[in-house]
Parts: structure tokens; C-alpha cells; sequence
């Protein structure tokens, strides 16, 4: 039952479906408002210039599917530069004053929600045990088994775009479907759901996932990407500039081309700086799916550097296939295979690199769909 003495624009708790922890294992720090990615102006820009109902806003950017136009004024997902553009263009506004600053002190998050009747649902039980689960997940098949993202997706059915989601606390497991539950017990060698709730509680009572618990993403890091990510879409949109459309063609109009980013690092990274370019969306490409400049051959004469990648970050590679490496300071191309015992590793020819795929959180390797050899 929702809670109803909970104030408009505060997390909301769902109920206490899942016990916390015992009272003599350590706190577990919780963020409340860990779904929110990208707090914005939208919503009291497009009611502002017209709009007052999203849908109509959609109706008029066919290029922005309504579901994820949504997520982006819910703030559940970050825009693209190209996609800020388009919605500034159409209410007569620059694109950065759909952009907020949260770290401004006057920045705050309650009162952001609030304005926008926006309810989240919170149970902190629940939460705590998202947390523990991913703990002990990852501590399970990073180092007390030998399971690498192939072997959970064929042993367990467990893609790595779900194992990206337990690992990183995502869900609350009174949220996973039977199914997924199952796979999950099975990883972690117990009988049944209530047998892993004890056997994490039991870990977490022992001090054995203190150190995992550490390294997922909290309120903090949530605060430091946000705030990474505004400054580089600022950045990018300091720097567009208008470029020359080519005229549409039966394959690809204005509506389906993609942003194309690409700046030579050291190393044989890739900066996520717009090249001033765009490329046809191939048919398969999703909502986030974007252009990636080669720069050099790092893969060698098969992949030259004038190559353009197509990248979509909701899609993971299979073996014989390229991705893209979301490292710290930039992107990283490589070829993906996979030995006897199923593990995933990344190849580059120069420099000449082996990146264990395994090792990386899921949600930092992108699928190459398709590539371009302008």
C-alpha cells in the first residue's frame, strides 16, 4: 500500500514486501532517486511554447519515439545532443535551456520531482536487498565460480543485458519475473528464492560483501555521471555546427539518420566529440543507436580510419563481431571472440590490446551493427 503521509515529490514506499537486513549487519546506503539520470527543463519548456500535453510534442518529432521522449522529461534517460537540437528547433529555444545544472546548491531533486507530480515508488527492503543481490552475484561468478557473460547467457538463460541489470542493482528482486528468479538461484546454488534471501543476509551479516557493495553505483556516482553527461552535451551543442544535408534517398531520409561523434586519443581511443557529420540508420538501429568515426585502423587494413561505425548501447556483441568499449576517457574498438571455456575477449591490432569482455560491467559494451565506408 502506498504511503500516505508521504510528501508529493518524495520517493513513495510500495510496502515492506521484502525484510531488511538484521539489525547488526552494516548499513547499506540507498539512493531514493537513483532513476533519475537527467533532470531537465523540458516539461516547463515545452508547456511554455504550447505543448501542454506531451503527446502533442511527440506528434510533432517523429524521430523521437513518444516512449523515450517520455523517459527524457522523466528524466529516466539522457538525450542525445541531436535529439535536445530537434526539440529546442521546434519550440524556438536554444538546446541548452532545456539543460539544468545539479550541482548548483539551489538544485534539488525533491522539489524537481515534485514540480512535475512525478511519485516514485521506494521500499527501502527491497532496495537493500537489490543491493545485496547484486553483491553477491557478482562475487559469485567473478570469483567464487567460473562464469563468464556466455555461460550464463547459454547454461542459464541469463543475456547479459539482465546479468548488467542484477549486477547493478536495477531492479528490485520482487520485480523479476519467475523465470529470471529461477536463473538466479541457480547461480547462486540455492534452492529457492527464500533461500537466496537468506544466503545473501547471511553474507552480508559476515562482512563477506562489504567490498562488492562498495564498487556498485550509489548517489554519488549517480550526482557525478549526471553531471558528466550535462557537460558533454553542452559541450557538444557549444560546438555544432550546421551541416550540409545530403538529399534524402529511398533508404534515408532526415528522419533516420544518426549523429556521428569521433575525435582521435592516445592509445587508440575514441573522443565522443560530433565529427559534423550524420549517417543513415540502418534498419536495425535503435533509439540510442549513433555514429562512431574509426580515426585510425586500430583493427587494421580490414577496418580502415575512415570507416563509420553504427552503435547501439542496447545491444550486446556476439563472438566474431565488433563493439565499442566505453572506457574513462573515451571509446575503444575491438574485435570480440571467445575461447573453450566461453570467455569473451576483445581484440585491437594497434595497439595491439586483449581486453577480457567479462571483466567489464555489460552496460559498458556496445554492439557494432553495421558499419559505413564513406
Amino acid at each position: 500500500m502506498i504511503d500516505a503521509t508521504a510528501r508529493r515529490g518524495a520517493p513513495r514506499a510500495r510496502g515492506a514486501l521484502i525484510a531488511s537486513a538484521g539489525n547488526d549487519a552494516p548499513a547499506i546506503p540507498l539512493d531514493p532517486y537513483r532513476s533519475i539520470v537527467f533532470p531537465n527543463h523540458l516539461r516547463e519548456q515545452r508547456r511554455l511554447h504550447g505543448f501542454s500535453a506531451l503527446l502533442g510534442l511527440s506528434a510533432a518529432l517523429p524521430a523521437i519515439p513518444y516512449i523515450r521522449l517520455s523517459k527524457i522529461e522523466r528524466g529516466e534517460v539522457v538525450a542525445r545532443a541531436d535529439e535536445l537540437q530537434a526539440i529546442a528547433d521546434l519550440l524556438g529555444i536554444a538546446p541548452v535551456d532545456l539543460l539544468l545544472d545539479i550541482e548548483d546548491p539551489a538544485f534539488d531533486m525533491s522539489h524537481w520531482v515534485a514540480q512535475r507530480g512525478q511519485q516514485l515508488e521506494f521500499d527501502p527492503p527491497a532496495e537493500q536487498l537489490a543491493i545485496l543481490l547484486a553483491a553477491a552475484f557478482r562475487k559469485t561468478r567473478q570469483v567464487d565460480r567460473d562464469l563468464p557473460l556466455a555461460v550464463l547467457e547459454s547454461a542459464y538463460g541469463l543475456p547479459p543485458v539482465i546479468v548488467s541489470r542484477i549486477e547493478n542493482a536495477v531492479k528490485t528482486p520482487d520485480r523479476w519475473n519467475a523465470t529470471t528468479l529461477r536463473a538466479i538461484c541457480a547461480v547462486m546454488d540455492v534452492a529457492d528464492f527464500d533461500a537466496l534471501v537468506q544466503t545473501v543476509r547471511e553474507a552480508h551479516a559476515a562482512g563477506a560483501l562489504d567490498t562488492w557493495i562498495e564498487r556498485l553505483p550509489g548517489e554519488a556516482s549517480r550526482r557525478h555521471r549526471t553531471a558528466e553527461r550535462v557537460a558533454d552535451l553542452r559541450k557538444q551543442l557549444d560546438s555544432a555546427t550546421p551541416v550540409p544535408q545530403a538529399a534524402p534517398t529511398p533508404a534515408a531520409d532526415a528522419r533516420a539518420l544518426l549523429t556521428v561523434y569521433g575525435a582521435p586519443l592516445a592509445d587508440g581511443l575514441i573522443a565522443a566529440t560530433p565529427a559534423g557529420s550524420t549517417i543513415a540508420a540502418p534498419p536495425a538501429a535503435g533509439p540510442a543507436s549513433f555514429g562512431l568515426r574509426m580515426c585510425r585502423a586500430t583493427l587494421g587494413a580490414g577496418m580502415p580510419a575512415h570507416a563509420v561505425l553504427v552503435v547501439d548501447p542496447d545491444v550486446f556483441p556476439a563472438p566474431g563481431a565488433l563493439a565499442v568499449l566505453r572506457e574513462d576517457a573515451g571509446f575503444r574498438v575491438v574485435s570480440i571472440g571467445v575461447d573453450r571455456n566461453g570467455m569473451m575477449t576483445g581484440y585491437s591490432a594497434q595497439p595491439d590490446k586483449q581486453i577480457p569482455i567479462d571483466a567489464l560491467d555489460p552496460a559498458a559494451v556496445l554492439a557494432v551493427i553495421a558499419a559505413y565506408f564513406p
